[in-house]
């Protein structure tokens, strides 16, 4: 799969470590850098790249994660989950499908950062859950159906 990567300035370092973890694990990276304060604009980036097909899933990293989350989340096509154990990251992709994960470099362990993309990057969604309905109602509303 092809990985998209991005945070803002102060989670620059985490991000690098999650990046080399991603391309161990055999995927292909794109890193949309670090550079703008504004973490709006790398989330929206990513969501694009991502809901556009560019790369398959998306990776975003912010102090607490949850700003990159809100911004992702405004891409029309993005869907993005804060994670923030093993579980969620796995439910991330198999009931809810969604592919960007985000998460907060200064609430995250590099070590629990890394368990948590391998476990969200290692799921596929299961198109015969229960879910399947909700899914569809948020695609509906969203209009992408």
């Amino acid at each position: 799969m092809k990985i998209a990567v991005g945070c803002d300035p102060n989670a620059e370092a985490f991000k690098r470590e999650l990046i080399t973890y991603i391309q161990e694990l055999g995927h292909e990276t794109e890193d949309f850098g670090s550079t703008d304060s504004i973490y709006a604009n790398v989330a929206f980036a990513v969501g694009e790249a991502v809901a556009s097909k560019k790369c398959d899933r998306g990776v975003l990293v912010c102090g607490t994660g949850i700003g990159v989350c809100i911004a992702a989340n405004k891409v029309k096509g993005a869907y993005a989950a804060l994670v923030n154990n093993v579980y969620q990251a796995q439910r991330a992709e198999l009931s809810n499908h969604a592919n960007i994960i985000t998460m907060g470099a200064q609430v995250t362990g590099i070590e629990l950062g890394k368990c948590l993309v391998k476990e969200y990057l290692g799921c596929e969604f299961d198109s015969k859950s229960r879910s399947v309905p909700k899914l569809k109602r948020i695609y509906e509303y969203e209009g992408t159906v």
